[in-house]
Parts: structure tokens; sequence; C-alpha cells
């Protein structure tokens, strides 16, 4: 079996061949079809976020079929104790003792995988594989993200890579107003939001033309929650979306006055994989994927690292 391996922090991926991997009680062995790459696939190759162990396959966005043909999604939240207090209130998500796949459990980035099956979850049919990775931790954190922002009708996007632009056609699905935030002089991508629906795109670090009533952060600048927060009406809310981030700069209380609040989102649960994965179809969410063979996975992340792509990457081993 090939698989692309992390072996140290800040070091390139290297194509190996390793040992078929066996499914133990209660895991499934996958034929990996797509892998999303994520932004959290960057952050852990770039010694961003500390991998547990290593070696380690990276890739949690996994779309492969089991040996009775089932095609199953394999997301960022491998597995979790369902014995703490956290599990048993329904938020399994900060569950301390949880896995991650692609961190704790080897990923996606090869031809084969093994996960636990209470973790797997059917795809909607309708979309070919390479469309339906993305939907697996941009789609399914982006939309927990989402509901954070309550009934919010103005939304703010900064940062408008894969999350972003699948959470925009949900939230234009739902009747929402989306302002998208890019890079500063990133046209093509104002565009591509705009195509999507947007009804305003512009740099980060623009006003937009309406107060907001929340916004998502799904980049990993820091630098960019106190002009979130300066776009925010009064009550608004600004939702950090990623696992990693740069540091926050200092934030005036004037900024945050008037019942504006700040919160993260951690991880995702199985309730909201159920959630999303029902709703895609309705919207449809129709992913735009640029991608990449196995052996091209550290240009996928260099790619990703440049802004080289719109929408999302896929390594089709």
């Amino acid at each position: 079996m090939r698989a692309a391996v992390l072996r140290q922090p800040n070091a390139a991926l290297e194509l190996r061949d390793l040992p078929e991997p066996r499914a133990g009680e209660g895991e499934v062995r996958l034929t990996v079809r797509a892998c999303g790459v994520c932004r959290t696939d960057l952050h852990l190759r770039d010694g961003e976020i500390e991998a547990p162990r290593l070696p380690v396959v990276l890739g949690h966005q996994i779309v492969g079929i089991s040996h009775d043909g089932r095609r199953l999604g394999v997301p960022w939240l491998g597995w979790t104790c369902g014995e703490c207090d956290l599990c048993r209130a329904g938020r399994e998500n900060l569950c301390r003792r949880a896995r991650f796949t692609g961190r704790d459990i080897d990923g996606g980035y090869a031809e084969q995988t093994v996960a636990d099956e209470r973790f797997c979850f059917a795809l909607p049919d309708g979309l070919s594989d390479e469309q339906a990775a993305p939907l697996l931790c941009g789609g399914l954190i982006g939309y927990r993200a989402l509901t954070f922002t309550g009934d919010a009708r103005r939304l703010g996007l900064y940062g408008f890579g894969s999350a972003a632009h699948m959470i925009c056609q949900v939230a234009v699905h739902q009747g929402r107003e989306v302002y998208a935030f890019v890079r500063p002089g990133d046209e093509a991508t104002a565009e591509f939001a705009r195509s999507l629906g947007a009804i305003w795109a512009g740099d980060s670090t623009d006003a937009p033309p309406e107060a907001l009533d929340a916004a998502i952060i799904f980049a990993a600048d820091g630098a960019l929650v106190p002009r979130a927060l300066r776009a925010l009406d009064r009550g608004g809310t600004v939702v950090c979306a990623g696992i990693h981030m740069s540091q926050l700069p200092a934030i005036p209380y004037d900024d945050l006055w008037q019942e504006r609040s700040i919160r993260s989102v951690a991880n995702l649960t199985r309730r909201d994989a159920e959630a999303f994965l029902q709703l895609a179809p309705q919207v449809p969410v129709r992913t735009h994927v640029s991608t990449y063979p196995l052996n091209e996975a550290e240009q996928a992340l260099a790619d990703l690292r440049a802004g080289r792509f719109e929408g999302s990457a896929v390594i089709i081993p």
C-alpha cells in the first residue's frame, strides 16, 4: 500500500510503501477513492499543530469504499470515549480523549485506511468522490460555525477558501446576505465569491457596506478578529472556525462593547455530520475542486499555502 507519510514537522511528505492496514473490532477497512486537503493538514505538516504520533499519514476528508461496497466518508473526529461528561452531554467534539483522523489515526493520503465505523457516514448520491470529500471537514465544521451565528441575516465570511465556498452556498440557500472578505488585491477570489451568491466581496482590510450581524473567520490570521468585530452591528458575533490561528492583537473594549461576542469552534459532532450531509443535497452544495495524484500530496499542500486554487484540493490515490 502506498501512502504519503509525515515523518517530522516542517519536512516534506514522503511517498512510502506500507503494509496493508488491518481492521480491528468495530473498524472498517476502506479503499480510498478521494481525500480532501485541509489547512489543518498544512498546520500539521508545518509544525503549527503538534502531531502526537509520528510518522503519521495525513488526511481527514476521506471518501472510501468498504469491503462490502458501501461508500463512506471519514471526517476529522475519529474516536471519542463516549463516557466522559462532555460525551454524555452531546459535546463529543470536546472529549479530552478524542482521537483525530490524520493526526492520532492514520488518514487518507493513502491507497487504503482503517476507521472506526461509528464515525463513518454514508455520503449523498449525485456527488462524485472528489466533490464529496471537501464536505467532510470544510463543510462539516463550517456548518457547525454557521449554526453559531443563529439567524444572522448579514453574514461576513473571512478567508474564502474550501470551507467558505461551501458555507456561502448554504447561507444563500437560507436567505442570508453574504459578504466575502478575501486577501487584499485578490479580485479572482472576490469574483468567485460573487459567482456563488455573495452580494459583496472585497479586501479583508475593507469595511463592508453594511454592518454585519455575524462573521465567520476561516483564515488563520488572528489580526482578522478585531477587524471583524469592527464590522459587526450591535449584538453581533464573530465565530473563529479554525483549529489554529495566529496570535490575536490587542482588542479595544469599545470594539467589543454593545454585546458583541467572540467564540471559537472546536471539531465537530456526529450530529453535525448527519445534519449537514442531509442538507447539502438540498442546497445543493457544489464543491469546486482541483485534483492531485497521491505522489503530488506535498505539492497540493504548497498550492494551498500559496492560494493557487479556488475552492478545495482533493488527492486521488
